[in-house]
């Protein structure tokens, strides 16, 4: 386990540090520096460049969890020059990526013990797509890490026990409430975890009762709670936690979306937009919002055949990675970012199906892949949004199978039965 740890903290140093540099920032990188420089100067949470005046462009609210983080690697290193505060955040999410790594491993230990964990370790620290995302400055590696970090307080709670392994407490009360502050964590730094809370609390009603659902339900409140009311004093209009909602919606539901990626993969969504915003003139992102959507309902409403063929498309490029998204990549990400996923797919799947038979499958962690999964469907998907969930799912499964077989001394590999 402390080789896998080493093995993936030295990969993301290196590959964030000696290979992924000087490299232009994308739109969200851009502004997520922007936001956490005025958080770090005491500016708050606005668009504004070192002369204060606004920073011009389109800027849509966005979750305040991660700028806040990125201002608290500004202040602790110090740097407020680009070079240096890039190398500080690579730094900071790679011991966070090597976090991640730990949870992978814990989680397969909870479904199928230490063998399993130490298989999954080790993919989780050489998987490429879990390497290289640290060196984003990106949401992604800290959301990862806390989401994954709520359904590892979840799963000895809710999730059948191990062979060997007596069941855990029912009423475990304190694990509930931590589980539903990451949660609410997670939601401030990518409201997608709002979809896993609607799924998980129907689903802990069913498992441990009532009174467990709402625990975790107005703990998650209790931490989202803050920023919503931050929002209704500075906008005048509820916003739950950003509102880059909306737009996501219409790019996902749109005529011209392609089932795939966002504008950047999509350069007549994008124009539409710029259309769009022209028709609507002096409205500010938080007025934006609604509109957006009513736009997006209305077409779903005037063509359901389009929306059904349009879903079914997403569903598609959710499996298989072969959308316009992908191909705005080098051809060294793409082919390493699809072999690595495609690679361990077949085995995930044949792990999930051996959890299950043997009633041992990681519930928490399967709700919460199937709410990315539906958060895809209902907005879009993209390669980045499926890497911090789905894809330690899918190590979780995989090394799960593989822990079943075993080197008998002497002997070939056989399946424990």
């Amino acid at each position: 386990m402390i080789g896998a740890l080493a093995a993936g903290l030295v990969l993301r140093l290196v590959f964030g540090l000696a290979y992924w540099v000087d490299k232009p920032l994308t739109l969200d990188e851009r502004e997520y520096l922007l936001l956490a420089r005025n958080v770090a100067t005491g500016n708050g949470f606005q668009y504004l460049l070192p002369d204060g005046a606004p920073a011009p462009g389109e800027h849509f609210g966005r979750a305040p969890l991660y700028p806040v983080f990125l201002a608290a690697v500004m202040r602790v290193s110090g740097a407020d020059e680009s070079p240096r505060l890039l190398q500080s955040v690579k730094i900071a999410q790679a011991f966070v990526g090597t976090l991640v790594v730990w949870i992978v491993a814990w989680l397969a230990f909870q479904s199928a013990g230490p063998r399993a964990a130490a298989i999954a370790a080790w993919l989780a620290a050489l998987y490429p797509p879990l390497a290289w995302m640290p060196a984003y400055i990106l949401s992604e590696t800290l959301y990862s890490a806390i989401a994954l970090g709520c359904v590892a307080i979840l799963m000895p709670i809710t999730g059948n026990p191990r062979p060997g392994r007596p069941a855990a407490e029912p009423s475990s009360r304190g694990r509930l409430a931590i589980a539903g502050l990451l949660a609410g964590l997670a939601i401030l730094i990518r409201p997608a975890m709002l979809v896993f809370v609607f799924l998980a609390l129907p689903w802990l009603w069913w498992r441990k009762g009532l009174a467990a659902a709402a625990l975790v339900a107005m703990a998650a409140a209790i931490v989202v709670a803050p920023w919503t009311a931050r929002n209704m004093a500075v906008h005048g209009r509820f916003v739950l936690v950003a509102s880059e909602g909306g737009i996501t919606f219409w790019t996902g539901n749109h005529p011209l979306a392609s089932g795939d990626g966002d504008m950047a993969a999509n350069p007549e969504i994008k124009r539409a937009n710029v259309a769009f915003r022209a028709a609507h003139a002096g409205l500010s992102p938080e007025q934006l919002e609604p509109i957006y959507y009513r736009a997006a309902q209305a077409w779903i409403a005037a063509n359901p055949g389009a929306e059904a063929a349009l879903i079914a498309r997403k569903a598609f490029y959710t499996l298989v990675p072969i959308g316009p998204s992908y191909r705005l990549h080098s051809g060294r990400y793409f082919w390493s970012s699809v072999v690595a996923y495609l690679g361990v797919l077949p085995f995930a799947v044949a792990g999930l199906v051996r959890l299950v038979r043997q009633r041992r499958a990681p519930a928490a962690l399967l709700v919460l892949a199937v709410s990315s999964i539906v958060t895809g469907l209902v907005f879009f998907p993209q390669e980045r949004f499926r890497i911090p969930v789905v894809d330690p799912a899918l190590l979780v499964c995989a090394a799960c199978w593989w822990s079943a077989f075993r080197a008998p001394a002497g002997g070939p590999v056989e399946a424990d039965r």
